[in-house]
């Protein structure tokens, strides 16, 4: 059996793509556009696999998509494939409604025109399952978690298209009985995240012994999951999932920015003690238009119904993250080779 990643030449998808390989057992059908986040650098371990198969196909072509369904037949579709980072929505939110909602409609239109033509085992067997965030329902205040039932609330581009792909998918099972699932996950972190999210930013920029960029106060909250883990929870949802349910997949690791901030410094300095101490480069810039000031995620409900739990704790995945950008320094120059690093966010709102 076949399974599609859209998006797994990204960072969550890849690690998705890495596991699924790993274990063995059925084909993976990676469908990604390759933009500048998508790279094949990040599918190398495993791309030497027989089970490995890959397309460079848009997300929004839809006749490029319904033929890669007739082609393959997959089993289920783990759909990650978005635009995702909330200061390039700022600057060009156009690519985002694209990719986000026309993207995620050609996706669940393609599966619904296969789903409806399998016999009845077909039928049953078959999951498509929408991964999206928890910057969906806005920012709480100091107190309380995101919920499966909490009110939608979004406050970026980038967060109301994700809103909006959500709302599609729920309605393609309401309205036409596709087995759908849909999963908001807090802030992810861990190895192969391309070089302009924070840590990454941070640890590299930490290593050249460049400004550390923290926007405003560093005092916005959010809740962190290692990227391994999110994978497996991804995997739980397709076997184990109730159709038409949402699952909420956190990490229960709630920090500030700029804890997170001085967390990988500590452990530079103990890399590099001859550097030490790398806090002194960190500069606080000018934040972000309608930075949201706090998220965490319950996600009490996967773990009581679906048996999911971490394998580790920040600590351990902050001392894993950053030892692997040290011993992978070929592979941000392979996928950082177009990227200039220029400050966006800014609300130019023009593209």
């Amino acid at each position: 059996m076949t399974v599609f990643v859209t998006g797994g030449a990204g960072f969550i998808g890849s690690a998705l793509v890495r596991d699924l390989i790993r274990q063995d057992k059925e084909d993976v059908l990676v469908i990604d556009k390759l933009t500048y986040a998508g790279s094949l650098e990040s599918l190398k371990p495993v791309s030497d696999s027989p089970r490995y198969h890959f397309s460079q196909t848009d997300i929004c072509d839809s006749a490029g998509i319904k033929a890669l369904f007739a082609e393959y037949k997959p089993r289920a579709v783990y759909h990650l494939a978005a635009e995702s980072h909330v200061d390039r929505s700022i600057d060009g939110p156009a690519d985002f409604v694209q990719t986000n909602l026309v993207g995620t409609f050609t996706m669940l239109d393609a599966a619904y025109q296969y789903w409806r033509e399998l016999d009845t085992a077909g039928k049953d067997a078959f999951r498509f399952l929408h991964i999206s965030t928890d910057e969906v329902y806005g920012e709480l205040g100091p107190d309380g978690q995101f919920s499966e039932t909490s009110p939608y609330d979004p406050n970026s581009p980038y967060s109301a298209s994700k809103a909006g792909s959500d709302h599609l998918a729920r309605a393609w099972h309401r309205t036409y009985g596709l087995p759908v699932l849909v999963t908001n996950c807090s802030n992810n972190y861990g190895p192969y995240q391309f070089p302009e999210k924070l840590l990454p930013v941070v640890i590299l920029n930490a290593l050249n012994g460049r400004d550390l960029p923290v926007y405003g106060k560093g005092e916005n909250i959010r809740d962190w999951l290692y990227v391994e883990d999110h994978a497996t929870a991804l995997q739980q949802v397709i076997a184990d999932g109730a159709v038409g349910e949402t699952y909420m997949i956190g990490g229960r690791a709630e920090r500030t920015n700029i804890d997170m901030v001085r967390s990988i410094c500590r452990i530079m300095d103990k890399k590099f003690p001859g550097k030490a101490p790398h806090e002194n480069l960190i500069r606080f810039v000018t934040d972000r238009p309608g930075h949201d000031a706090r998220y965490a995620v319950d996600c009490s409900k996967i773990e009581a119904e679906l048996g999911w739990k971490q394998s580790l704790t920040l600590e351990t995945g902050l001392e894993k993250t950053v030892s692997w950008y040290l011993d992978n320094l070929d592979w941000v120059k392979a996928v950082s080779k177009d990227y200039s690093q220029q400050r966006l966010g800014l609300g130019s709102g023009k593209k």
